[in-house]
């Protein structure tokens, strides 16, 4: 693997100035649904039909043409390029009606996603001729161009913007190259970022968006050649793309790189490091069981006056938990006046790692009295340190995990999804495959539901699991349906 280079370059480029945005304001007036409909299913049932014919069913069809409608049939037929260009040559012919560059993006949007690139190109080019170019059209080109590794195409594009007089700069560039990376098309867009150089010279945020892009794709041997070549240019890389490098290191377990970077950041540029990145870092620590260096990472951000967020403060508790120093985890989480959610669930895993679900269910009920309310992923950790991710049968025959779960996706409809679980009582050798109890609690999420997990409540009291009922109960009080998850007010009570 490449390693990085580490420089002491401190070389900044000023930014320059981004192309204005041409805009065009329209009155937006309201669009008859029975009209759109009715144009829709014409359009739809005539694609194919000569244009005459078409034209009469349309002049028929008595509809008031503004620039929402043609945005909303567009709308219509997101992937289906025939439809959407027969309307806009039947727009064309109309005297009392001009198209912008929004309606123009729209549909080349629509062409792009259906993979025309024929028509596409020919598209560019009306929009070129016309001067209807702006950032979202470079955008939507190169995205389509590059998707479809039309490389050779996504160079001649800029030039012919140039021929016609749309001239693009470096804020442009940025944000293609910046769509694209998030989009997956890292390699195209530095084929494009270097074959451009001689026209728009690449800065800092051109060279962050294309290391950002090769680690979201998992490529580290590319964003290190990246960054390499951006520090033999002058420039010094951005706390986001360090943060993103960092990032990767740690999730392909090269926490040596990791740290090595953390430090050269630390020595040279020690002002720059704020809560995002100390954060970073400790997180990754408290998951890896480093707590010495953990601890030394946070008391120096405390030390520097960096603000201490929750989410921070929860990845410590857990890591607290998971090298079983509970005392010390229960003291930092008492030590915080008002816990958010991370803080509550950093420490509701810990307490589910080390097998104390009673514990976890306890700090579940103090999250609720104090008005922190659970999320879907509250649940689904506290019924999985119950029951286990593959299902635990309980000392009842009648409140276990099959008649719970497994009966209730039957009840639900859900008869095939139910069949693999049933297997397990049929042969108790064969794997249990791993419920699904995000489906589970989907599937329950109405009125029935709300009654369904009030028995179920019930009868998991009478055979003794109050933490298991509790859990239930709860969830079918108050994010069973969407008018409750709306309405949801901190309860006082136990």
């Amino acid at each position: 693997m490449l390693l990085l280079r580490r420089t002491a370059t401190l070389i900044f480029s000023a930014p320059l100035s981004v192309q204005p945005l041409r805009r065009h304001h329209h009155h937006i007036s309201p669009v008859n649904p029975d009209h759109l409909l009715r144009v829709c299913t014409i359009l739809y049932q005539q694609q194919n039909s000569p244009e005459p014919r078409l034209t009469s069913k349309l002049a028929s069809s008595e509809f008031q043409l503004t620039h929402e409608f043609f945005l909303q049939v567009c709308n219509k037929f997101p992937y289906s390029w025939r439809p959407v260009y027969r309307f806009f040559l039947y727009t064309q012919s109309l005297p009392h009606f001009t198209h912008s560059p929004v309606s123009f993006n729209k549909m080349l949007d629509v062409v792009g996603k259906s993979r025309n690139i024929d028509l596409f190109w020919d598209l560019l080019n009306d929009m070129a001729r016309r001067h209807f170019v702006n950032d979202k059209t470079f955008v939507i080109a190169l995205r389509t161009l590059g998707g479809a590794r039309e490389l050779k195409k996504c160079v001649e594009f800029f030039h012919l913007m140039n021929s016609n007089g749309c001239e693009y700069n470096l804020g442009t560039l940025n944000k293609v190259v910046e769509a694209m990376c998030k989009s997956r098309l890292v390699d195209e867009a530095k084929f494009v970022v270097f074959k451009l150089r001689e026209c728009v010279r690449p800065d800092g945020v051109t060279y962050k968006n294309l290391i950002i892009g090769y680690c979201d794709k998992g490529d580290l041997v590319g964003a290190s050649k990246v960054w390499n070549l951006m520090e033999d240019e002058g420039f010094e890389a951005d706390v986001d793309a360090v943060e993103k490098m960092m990032e990767t290191f740690f999730k392909v377990n090269e926490y040596g790189e990791a740290l090595r970077l953390f430090e050269t950041m630390r020595f040279k540029r020690m002002n720059e490091l704020g809560a995002s990145t100390y954060g970073l870092v400790i997180r990754w620590l408290c998951k890896k069981g480093m707590m010495a260096r953990a601890h030394e990472v946070f008391e120096e951000m405390r030390e520097r006056g960096v603000r201490v967020n929750d989410s921070t403060l929860g990845d410590v508790v857990y890591g607290l938990l998971t090298r079983r120093r509970v005392r010390e985890a229960y003291r930092v989480f008492e030590g915080i006046e008002v816990p958010d959610l991370c803080v509550y669930h950093g420490f509701i895993k810990g307490l589910l790692k080390l097998r104390r679900a009673g514990e976890a269910t306890q700090v579940f009920r103090e999250m609720i009295r104090r008005g922190c309310e659970p999320t879907m992923h509250t649940y689904i950790m506290l019924l999985q340190g119950h029951l286990g991710r593959r299902g635990r049968k309980g000392t009842d025959p009648l409140v276990n995990f099959d008649t719970i779960f497994v009966g209730g996706m039957v009840k639900a409809g859900k008869s095939k999804e139910a069949t693999k679980y049933v297997e397990r009582v049929l042969n108790r050798g064969m794997e249990v495959p791993r419920f699904d109890y995000n489906k589970f609690l989907h599937y329950f999420s109405n009125e029935e539901g709300v009654h369904m997990f009030e028995d179920v409540g019930k009868k998991l009291r009478e055979v003794g699991l109050v933490d298991l009922a509790d859990i239930l109960d709860r969830y079918g009080q108050k994010m069973a349906t969407r008018d409750r998850r709306r309405d949801r007010s901190p309860i006082t009570e136990d």
